[in-house]
């Protein structure tokens, strides 16, 4: 099953990020959609982490892609630590439960984790992120 999965801030007409998701079984929940990405994301952090270049170079494509989105670089990751997948759903479904960010999927908010869901080919699942402002009313 494939999603297109999307993740916006409020106020920003740009994506932050968009990506197709293609996903083994449908999920039943949003707990279950959540956990899905999830372990997605973090299988393909570990990729790019183990990905070695011995002369990295970028292509026009690239660059164009880069500029587009606000930052040409090679990518390299100075951080050597491996993703844990278990406590990155764990910290994803808390900040679910916060309030950090909530799930649109079509336009419709889903507001339980455990609420059933029947999610089609094609769907449109949009991550709304939130800011949290510091400082002090006076």
């Amino acid at each position: 099953m494939k999603l297109t999965v999307t993740v916006k801030k409020p106020g920003k007409r740009k994506e932050l990020v968009a990506q197709e998701l293609e996903l083994s079984s449908p999920p039943q929940t949003l707990r279950e959609l959540i956990t899905m990405v999830v372990e997605g994301s973090v299988q393909a952090f570990k990729e790019r982490q183990s990905a070695k270049t011995v002369i990295p170079y970028l292509t026009e494509a690239q660059i164009g892609e880069s500029a587009a989105q606000g930052k040409v670089g090679f990518g390299t990751m100075y951080d050597d630590r491996q993703a844990d997948p278990e406590q990155a759903v764990d910290a994803a479904l808390t900040a679910f439960a916060d309030g950090l960010y909530r799930v649109f999927i079509n336009e419709m908010e889903v507001e339980h984790l455990d609420a059933p869901l029947v999610p089609r080919e094609g769907d449109r699942v949009v991550f709304m992120r939130f800011t949290m402002l510091a400082g002090r009313q006076w």
